[in-house]
């Protein structure tokens, strides 16, 4: 073991002797460093990178097959699902060009311990709270800006040589995809990396306590490495008090809502005044709020390849929904789409591989309802100002 090139680190920690093993998720070396190390018999615990919703992920293929679109799209959860698809789709597309499975090393570590009976501790935060904790560190500007980088990076033709991912070490598809904007950005870098660093350290020390353990192999992303030792030598804080704050989902900001309802407020206004001045006008304006909404929300959905009803629908729902804050134009296109275009059990079960190309997110109508409800608010949401604008452009007209 000792002529491994994986990084490691031997340390004790609270009585319990720790060896911590730097991977990469889509390296042939770390899955075959974590088979020998586990095989040694040095180890009762096996500790590994995952939260229980990634776990779920990667030992139950049916989980995906599982998931209820309709709830999705209800409880607006539809950004959060297209995230964790374009982090898969991005760490798929890399793993297949070097002909292994991703998650190679967390699903030998995960098997071998099962086999030799040996305990088994998840110590990583719920990706869905860390990508909320990413998303409440940025403003709206920015969240379209990562989003667009990383859907760009998703689709880039060029390759990573194996030679160096095994020389960098980025660790899981959290930071591999997100490294190119986290190295620089101080509000990526202390959710992404920082407060996991933090939070895995805390959890494997509770962990640690509860099932006594006395020998551990902990298996971590590389890039994880100096964090989560010096955190787990140095920080003597409650685990629990550490995990709770960690784990704690800030408040969304409330100038989103201000600025949704303002608009409309403004927006109402322009009508009311309108039709003060002449009905002729006042009538105008609410035709041309319709046609560019609805113009631009159906021209969304087009471009999603969805079905003309789903078009038709666009094109009807969106100047009533973009006067609503509450509900977007999205919430109903994808239910329409969705109900018109089953999906089958395959498509779900395919989707992961799917979506790991840009054609396949149109070609799976699982991921086609989400580029429906993404694209249609989208264009929903660039009518609303370029209708506000026309609104605002008449009414000056009107005055003068």
């Amino acid at each position: 073991m000792a002529d491994s090139m994986e990084p490691r680190r031997d340390l004790v920690i609270d009585g319990v002797e720790l060896t911590v093993l730097g991977t990469a998720h889509v390296s042939r070396a770390s899955a075959d460093q974590v088979r020998k190390l586990i095989q040694s018999g040095d180890y009762d615990s096996v500790a590994v990178e995952l939260c229980r919703s990634r776990f779920n992920a990667l030992m139950d293929p049916r989980t995906l097959a599982q998931m209820d679109l309709f709830s999705v799209i209800r409880q607006n959860r539809v950004y959060m699902v297209v995230a964790n698809l374009v982090l898969a789709a991005y760490q798929q597309r890399l793993a297949d060009q070097f002909g292994i499975e991703p998650g190679a090393e967390q699903r030998t570590a995960l098997r071998l311990a099962k086999d030799q009976g040996l305990n088994l501790l998840l110590v990583d935060r719920e990706i869905g709270i860390t990508l909320k904790r990413i998303s409440a560190n940025l403003g709206w500007w920015k969240r379209y800006g990562l989003f667009a980088g990383l859907l760009a990076a998703m689709v880039s033709s060029d390759e990573v040589t194996e030679e160096e991912v095994e020389r960098l070490k980025e660790g899981d598809v959290l930071e591999t995809a997100f490294a190119e904007f986290a190295a620089e950005r101080r509000d990526l870098y202390v959710p992404l990396i920082e407060e996991r660093d933090r939070y895995m350290a805390a959890r494997l020390r509770r962990e640690l306590a509860r099932v006594g353990a006395r020998r551990a192999l902990v298996v971590i992303g590389a890039g994880h490495l100096k964090g989560v030792t010096e955190a787990l030598e140095t920080d003597r804080t409650d685990p629990a008090e550490v995990l709770g704050d960690l784990e704690r989902v800030p408040p969304p900001s409330r100038w989103p809502a201000v600025f949704g309802w303002t608009l409309l407020i403004l927006i109402l206004a322009g009508f009311g005044y309108g039709f003060a001045v002449s009905p002729e006008l006042g009538l105008d304006l609410l035709i041309g709020w319709a046609l560019i909404t609805g113009g631009l929300s159906a021209l969304g959905t087009l471009l999603a390849a969805g079905h003309p009803l789903t078009i038709l629908s666009a094109f009807l729902a969106a100047p009533l929904t973009t006067l609503n804050p509450a509900i977007g134009a999205g919430m109903i296109t994808g239910a329409v789409e969705l109900y018109l275009r089953k999906p089958s059990v395959g498509e779900f079960s395919r989707l992961r591989s799917d979506v790991a190309t840009w054609t396949g997110w149109w070609r799976n109508r699982v991921s086609r309802v989400l580029v429906v409800f993404v694209l249609s608010s989208l264009g929903a949401g660039i009518g609303t100002y370029v209708a506000g604008l026309h609104i605002a452009e008449r009414l000056i007209r009107a005055g003068g």
